[in-house]
């Protein structure tokens, strides 16, 4: 009998952390955002609930652990 092809299981870790756009781009939450929030100002506890684009760097590893997200 043949042998199966290994296939590559989604990492569930990376997948609650980043979501790929329909055109393909990592997008990621910041940090910050979770607690000690009586000393941060509106205005940055506002710009830290915007989602940001991954950098490049870190795509191909982001995209590696997620194999049935768009390419």
């Amino acid at each position: 009998m043949p042998k199966a092809i290994a296939r590559s299981k989604t990492k569930k870790s990376v997948a609650k952390r980043f979501k790929i756009t329909a055109t393909g781009k990592v997008v990621r939450s910041k940090a910050g955002r979770r607690h000690l929030l009586e000393c941060k100002s509106s205005k940055s506890k506002r710009k830290l609930g915007k989602q940001v684009v991954v950098d490049d760097c870190d795509v191909s590893r982001v995209k590696l652990n997620l194999p049935f997200g768009l390419r």
